[in-house]
Protein backbone atom coordinates (compact mmCIF):
# COMPACT_ATOMS: atom_id res chain seq x y z
CA UNK A 1 0.00 0.00 0.00
CA UNK A 2 1.55 3.27 -1.15
CA UNK A 3 -0.22 6.43 -0.03
CA UNK A 4 0.72 9.96 -1.09
CA UNK A 5 0.25 12.73 1.48
CA UNK A 6 0.11 16.43 0.68
CA UNK A 7 2.67 17.51 3.29
CA UNK A 8 1.95 21.23 2.88
CA UNK A 9 -1.83 21.23 3.18
CA UNK A 10 -2.91 21.71 6.80
CA UNK A 11 -2.87 24.87 8.89
CA UNK A 12 0.21 23.55 10.75
CA UNK A 13 1.96 21.84 7.86
CA UNK A 14 4.20 19.94 7.64
CA UNK A 15 4.47 19.09 11.36
CA UNK A 16 0.95 17.60 11.51
CA UNK A 17 1.37 15.58 8.31
CA UNK A 18 4.77 14.22 9.36
CA UNK A 19 3.60 13.17 12.82
CA UNK A 20 0.39 11.67 11.42
CA UNK A 21 2.38 9.77 8.80
CA UNK A 22 4.74 8.37 11.42
CA UNK A 23 1.80 7.22 13.54
CA UNK A 24 0.20 5.58 10.47
CA UNK A 25 3.40 3.71 9.57
CA UNK A 26 3.67 2.34 13.08
CA UNK A 27 0.01 1.31 13.20
CA UNK A 28 -0.72 0.21 9.61
CA UNK A 29 2.70 -0.40 8.03
CA UNK A 30 1.90 1.43 4.79
CA UNK A 31 4.57 2.97 2.56
CA UNK A 32 3.98 6.72 2.63
CA UNK A 33 5.15 9.46 0.28
CA UNK A 34 5.22 13.01 1.62
CA UNK A 35 4.96 15.58 -1.18
CA UNK A 36 6.12 19.08 -0.29
CA UNK A 37 9.10 21.35 0.19
CA UNK A 38 11.87 18.76 0.57
CA UNK A 39 14.03 20.82 2.92
CA UNK A 40 11.19 21.72 5.28
CA UNK A 41 9.72 18.21 5.30
CA UNK A 42 13.10 16.53 5.91
CA UNK A 43 13.84 18.97 8.75
CA UNK A 44 10.52 18.02 10.34
CA UNK A 45 11.27 14.30 9.93
CA UNK A 46 14.62 14.77 11.67
CA UNK A 47 13.00 16.81 14.42
CA UNK A 48 10.37 14.12 15.12
CA UNK A 49 12.77 11.17 14.91
CA UNK A 50 13.53 8.64 12.22
CA UNK A 51 12.32 5.37 13.75
CA UNK A 52 10.05 4.77 10.75
CA UNK A 53 12.03 6.76 8.19
CA UNK A 54 12.51 3.73 5.95
CA UNK A 55 8.76 3.57 5.28
CA UNK A 56 8.46 7.28 4.50
CA UNK A 57 9.88 8.93 1.37
CA UNK A 58 9.81 12.58 0.32
CA UNK A 59 9.05 14.01 -3.13
CA UNK A 60 9.99 17.66 -3.65
CA UNK A 61 7.19 20.06 -4.60
CA UNK A 62 8.47 23.64 -4.76
CA UNK A 63 4.98 25.20 -4.66
CA UNK A 64 1.91 24.83 -2.49
CA UNK A 65 -1.62 26.20 -2.78
CA UNK A 66 -2.78 28.41 0.08
CA UNK A 67 -6.23 28.03 1.62
CA UNK A 68 -7.37 31.44 0.38
CA UNK A 69 -6.28 30.97 -3.24
CA UNK A 70 -8.90 30.45 -6.00
CA UNK A 71 -9.05 26.74 -6.72
CA UNK A 72 -9.15 26.41 -10.50
CA UNK A 73 -6.70 29.24 -11.16
CA UNK A 74 -4.20 27.91 -8.61
CA UNK A 75 -4.34 24.38 -10.01
CA UNK A 76 -3.58 25.68 -13.51
CA UNK A 77 -0.80 28.03 -12.42
CA UNK A 78 0.88 25.92 -9.77
CA UNK A 79 1.63 22.67 -11.59
CA UNK A 80 4.48 22.01 -9.14
CA UNK A 81 2.29 22.30 -6.04
CA UNK A 82 2.04 19.47 -3.55
CA UNK A 83 -1.64 18.90 -4.42
CA UNK A 84 -1.16 18.73 -8.19
CA UNK A 85 2.04 16.68 -8.03
CA UNK A 86 0.56 14.24 -5.51
CA UNK A 87 -2.50 13.61 -7.66
CA UNK A 88 -0.36 13.25 -10.78
CA UNK A 89 1.58 10.50 -8.96
CA UNK A 90 -1.73 8.77 -8.29
CA UNK A 91 -2.68 9.13 -11.95
CA UNK A 92 0.64 7.55 -13.03
CA UNK A 93 -0.04 4.67 -10.58
CA UNK A 94 3.04 5.53 -8.54
CA UNK A 95 0.74 5.44 -5.51
CA UNK A 96 -2.56 3.85 -4.52
CA UNK A 97 -4.27 6.74 -2.72
CA UNK A 98 -3.93 10.46 -1.96
CA UNK A 99 -4.58 12.36 1.29
CA UNK A 100 -4.71 16.14 1.68
CA UNK A 101 -5.74 18.59 4.40
CA UNK A 102 -5.23 21.48 2.00
CA UNK A 103 -7.47 23.75 -0.06
CA UNK A 104 -10.60 21.63 -0.63
CA UNK A 105 -11.59 23.36 -3.85
CA UNK A 106 -8.11 22.88 -5.27
CA UNK A 107 -8.11 19.18 -4.36
CA UNK A 108 -11.53 18.66 -6.00
CA UNK A 109 -10.48 20.57 -9.11
CA UNK A 110 -7.07 18.89 -9.46
CA UNK A 111 -8.49 15.42 -8.78
CA UNK A 112 -11.21 15.89 -11.39
CA UNK A 113 -8.72 17.13 -13.99
CA UNK A 114 -5.96 14.61 -13.25
CA UNK A 115 -7.86 11.46 -12.38
CA UNK A 116 -11.06 12.14 -14.34
CA UNK A 117 -14.41 10.78 -13.20
CA UNK A 118 -15.62 7.22 -12.92
CA UNK A 119 -17.69 6.00 -15.90
CA UNK A 120 -21.24 7.32 -15.64
CA UNK A 121 -20.48 9.91 -12.92
CA UNK A 122 -21.03 13.57 -13.83
CA UNK A 123 -19.86 15.32 -10.64
CA UNK A 124 -17.78 14.18 -7.65
CA UNK A 125 -19.11 14.54 -4.12
CA UNK A 126 -17.44 14.79 -0.72
CA UNK A 127 -18.88 12.33 1.79
CA UNK A 128 -18.42 12.67 5.55
CA UNK A 129 -19.26 10.21 8.29
CA UNK A 130 -21.07 11.61 11.33
CA UNK A 131 -22.00 10.04 14.69
CA UNK A 132 -25.75 9.67 15.31
CA UNK A 133 -28.05 8.03 17.84
CA UNK A 134 -28.18 5.02 15.49
CA UNK A 135 -24.49 4.65 14.78
CA UNK A 136 -22.80 6.33 11.82
CA UNK A 137 -24.44 8.14 8.90
CA UNK A 138 -23.00 9.61 5.70
CA UNK A 139 -23.71 13.12 4.42
CA UNK A 140 -22.99 13.87 0.75
CA UNK A 141 -22.17 16.44 -0.63
CA UNK A 142 -20.37 18.77 1.81
CA UNK A 143 -18.60 21.11 -0.55
CA UNK A 144 -17.55 19.69 -3.90
CA UNK A 145 -20.54 20.97 -5.92
CA UNK A 146 -22.68 23.87 -4.70
CA UNK A 147 -24.93 24.03 -7.76
CA UNK A 148 -25.83 20.43 -8.68
CA UNK A 149 -28.53 18.99 -10.88
CA UNK A 150 -31.03 16.37 -9.63
CA UNK A 151 -29.11 13.62 -11.48
CA UNK A 152 -26.03 14.51 -9.42
CA UNK A 153 -27.87 13.93 -6.14
CA UNK A 154 -29.08 10.58 -7.45
CA UNK A 155 -25.50 9.68 -8.27
CA UNK A 156 -24.40 10.86 -4.82
CA UNK A 157 -26.92 8.44 -3.36
CA UNK A 158 -25.60 5.56 -5.47
CA UNK A 159 -21.99 6.31 -4.52
CA UNK A 160 -22.79 6.74 -0.83
CA UNK A 161 -24.78 3.50 -0.92
CA UNK A 162 -21.68 1.62 -2.13
CA UNK A 163 -19.51 3.38 0.47
CA UNK A 164 -21.95 2.53 3.28
CA UNK A 165 -22.15 -1.12 2.22
CA UNK A 166 -18.42 -1.79 1.85
CA UNK A 167 -16.90 0.58 4.41
CA UNK A 168 -19.60 0.90 7.09
CA UNK A 169 -20.97 -2.65 6.49
CA UNK A 170 -24.63 -1.63 6.17
CA UNK A 171 -26.44 -4.20 4.06
CA UNK A 172 -29.28 -1.98 2.84
CA UNK A 173 -28.63 1.63 3.90
CA UNK A 174 -31.55 4.02 4.03
CA UNK A 175 -31.38 7.24 2.03
CA UNK A 176 -32.98 10.54 3.00
CA UNK A 177 -33.23 13.80 1.04
CA UNK A 178 -32.60 16.86 3.21
CA UNK A 179 -35.51 19.28 2.96
CA UNK A 180 -37.48 21.86 4.95
CA UNK A 181 -40.26 19.35 5.61
CA UNK A 182 -41.04 15.66 5.33
CA UNK A 183 -43.97 16.06 2.92
CA UNK A 184 -43.30 15.18 -0.70
CA UNK A 185 -44.60 18.53 -1.95
CA UNK A 186 -42.28 20.62 0.23
CA UNK A 187 -39.14 22.42 -0.92
CA UNK A 188 -37.86 24.07 -4.08
CA UNK A 189 -38.46 22.81 -7.60
CA UNK A 190 -34.93 21.41 -7.51
CA UNK A 191 -35.66 19.35 -4.38
CA UNK A 192 -39.00 18.16 -5.75
CA UNK A 193 -37.32 16.95 -8.94
CA UNK A 194 -34.62 15.23 -6.87
CA UNK A 195 -37.34 13.51 -4.81
CA UNK A 196 -39.06 12.19 -7.94
CA UNK A 197 -35.85 10.92 -9.50
CA UNK A 198 -34.51 9.25 -6.34
CA UNK A 199 -37.86 7.67 -5.46
CA UNK A 200 -37.84 5.92 -8.86
CA UNK A 201 -34.37 4.48 -8.26
CA UNK A 202 -33.36 1.21 -6.59
CA UNK A 203 -32.02 3.03 -3.54
CA UNK A 204 -33.66 2.36 -0.18
CA UNK A 205 -35.21 5.85 -0.24
CA UNK A 206 -37.24 6.89 2.81
CA UNK A 207 -38.21 10.32 1.45
CA UNK A 208 -37.53 13.79 2.77
CA UNK A 209 -35.87 14.33 6.12
CA UNK A 210 -35.41 17.54 8.12
CA UNK A 211 -32.40 19.00 9.87
CA UNK A 212 -33.52 17.57 13.21
CA UNK A 213 -33.31 14.07 11.71
CA UNK A 214 -29.62 14.26 10.80
CA UNK A 215 -28.14 13.36 14.19
CA UNK A 216 -31.13 11.26 15.20
CA UNK A 217 -29.91 8.72 12.66
CA UNK A 218 -33.18 8.67 10.76
CA UNK A 219 -31.29 7.91 7.54
CA UNK A 220 -27.99 6.14 6.93
CA UNK A 221 -27.30 8.45 3.97
CA UNK A 222 -28.28 12.13 3.81
CA UNK A 223 -28.34 13.80 0.39
CA UNK A 224 -27.92 17.55 -0.12
CA UNK A 225 -26.09 20.02 -2.33
CA UNK A 226 -22.55 21.07 -1.43
CA UNK A 227 -23.59 24.51 -0.17
CA UNK A 228 -26.07 23.15 2.38
CA UNK A 229 -23.78 20.26 3.29
CA UNK A 230 -20.84 22.54 3.99
CA UNK A 231 -23.00 24.74 6.22
CA UNK A 232 -24.12 21.63 8.14
CA UNK A 233 -20.49 20.56 8.54
CA UNK A 234 -19.27 23.95 9.84
CA UNK A 235 -22.26 24.48 12.15
CA UNK A 236 -21.87 20.95 13.57
CA UNK A 237 -18.19 21.54 14.33
CA UNK A 238 -19.03 24.82 16.05
CA UNK A 239 -21.86 23.32 18.11
CA UNK A 240 -19.70 20.43 19.32
CA UNK A 241 -16.89 22.80 20.30
CA UNK A 242 -19.34 25.15 22.07
CA UNK A 243 -21.05 22.34 24.01
CA UNK A 244 -17.72 20.97 25.26
CA UNK A 245 -16.55 24.43 26.35
CA UNK A 246 -19.85 25.24 28.10
CA UNK A 247 -19.77 21.86 29.83
CA UNK A 248 -16.26 22.53 31.14
CA UNK A 249 -17.33 25.97 32.41
CA UNK A 250 -20.31 24.53 34.31
CA UNK A 251 -18.24 21.72 35.79
CA UNK A 252 -15.51 24.08 37.02
CA UNK A 253 -18.11 26.40 38.57
CA UNK A 254 -19.20 23.82 41.14
CA UNK A 255 -17.28 21.52 43.46
CA UNK A 256 -20.10 18.95 43.35
CA UNK A 257 -20.16 19.07 39.55
CA UNK A 258 -16.38 18.60 39.49
CA UNK A 259 -16.67 15.50 41.67
CA UNK A 260 -19.51 14.18 39.52
CA UNK A 261 -17.47 14.77 36.38
CA UNK A 262 -14.59 12.81 37.89
CA UNK A 263 -16.92 9.87 38.55
CA UNK A 264 -18.31 10.10 35.01
CA UNK A 265 -14.93 10.65 33.35
CA UNK A 266 -15.14 7.39 31.39
CA UNK A 267 -18.53 8.32 29.94
CA UNK A 268 -17.30 11.83 29.10
CA UNK A 269 -14.25 10.35 27.41
CA UNK A 270 -16.34 8.04 25.24
CA UNK A 271 -18.69 10.90 24.33
CA UNK A 272 -15.79 13.13 23.31
CA UNK A 273 -14.33 10.31 21.22
CA UNK A 274 -17.61 9.82 19.36
CA UNK A 275 -17.90 13.55 18.64
CA UNK A 276 -14.24 14.01 17.66
CA UNK A 277 -13.87 14.47 13.89
CA UNK A 278 -10.25 13.28 14.08
CA UNK A 279 -11.55 9.77 14.80
CA UNK A 280 -13.13 9.73 11.33
CA UNK A 281 -9.96 11.05 9.69
CA UNK A 282 -11.01 12.31 6.32
CA UNK A 283 -13.81 12.52 3.80
CA UNK A 284 -13.59 10.52 0.57
CA UNK A 285 -14.05 12.40 -2.68
CA UNK A 286 -16.46 9.97 -4.32
CA UNK A 287 -16.78 9.83 -8.08
CA UNK A 288 -13.18 10.45 -9.17
CA UNK A 289 -11.25 7.60 -10.78
CA UNK A 290 -8.84 7.24 -7.90
CA UNK A 291 -8.74 7.16 -4.13
CA UNK A 292 -8.72 10.70 -2.78
CA UNK A 293 -9.29 11.58 0.88
CA UNK A 294 -9.84 15.18 2.01
CA UNK A 295 -9.07 16.16 5.60
CA UNK A 296 -9.87 19.26 7.62
CA UNK A 297 -7.42 22.16 7.41
CA UNK A 298 -7.12 22.17 11.21
CA UNK A 299 -6.43 18.42 11.32
CA UNK A 300 -4.39 16.97 14.15
CA UNK A 301 -1.78 14.23 13.63
CA UNK A 302 -4.43 11.76 14.78
CA UNK A 303 -6.79 13.00 12.06
CA UNK A 304 -4.10 12.60 9.40
CA UNK A 305 -3.33 9.10 10.67
CA UNK A 306 -7.00 8.15 10.44
CA UNK A 307 -7.33 9.75 6.99
CA UNK A 308 -4.52 7.43 5.89
CA UNK A 309 -6.45 4.52 7.42
CA UNK A 310 -9.58 5.54 5.48
CA UNK A 311 -7.52 5.68 2.27
CA UNK A 312 -6.27 2.14 2.89
CA UNK A 313 -9.77 0.83 3.57
CA UNK A 314 -11.09 2.57 0.47
CA UNK A 315 -8.59 0.69 -1.67
CA UNK A 316 -8.67 -2.74 -0.07
CA UNK A 317 -12.47 -2.89 -0.17
CA UNK A 318 -12.68 -1.80 -3.81
CA UNK A 319 -15.20 0.99 -3.28
CA UNK A 320 -14.72 2.53 -6.74
CA UNK A 321 -15.25 -0.83 -8.43
CA UNK A 322 -18.54 -1.26 -6.57
CA UNK A 323 -19.63 2.29 -7.46
CA UNK A 324 -19.06 1.58 -11.16
CA UNK A 325 -21.01 -1.68 -10.89
CA UNK A 326 -23.93 0.17 -9.26
CA UNK A 327 -23.90 2.94 -11.85
CA UNK A 328 -23.80 0.40 -14.70
CA UNK A 329 -26.83 -1.38 -13.22
CA UNK A 330 -28.84 1.82 -13.75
Amino acid sequence: MRIVIDAMGSDRAPAVEVEGAMQAVEEFGYDLILVGDEGIVNDELKKQGQAVRGKISVVHAPEHIEMNEPAALSVRRKRKSSIVMGLEMLKREEADAFVSAGNTGAVVCAATLSLRLLPGIERPGIAICIPTLNGTSVIIDVGANIDPKPIHLLQYGIMADAYSRYILHKSNPTVGLLNVGEEEGKGTDFIKECHTMISESKLNFIGNIEGRDIYAGTADIILCDGFVGNVILKVSESVVDTILKLLKQEIRASVIATLGAALASTAFGELKKKMDYSEYGGAPLLGVDGRCIISHGSSSPKAIKNAIRVAGEFMTRGVNKHIVEEIESY
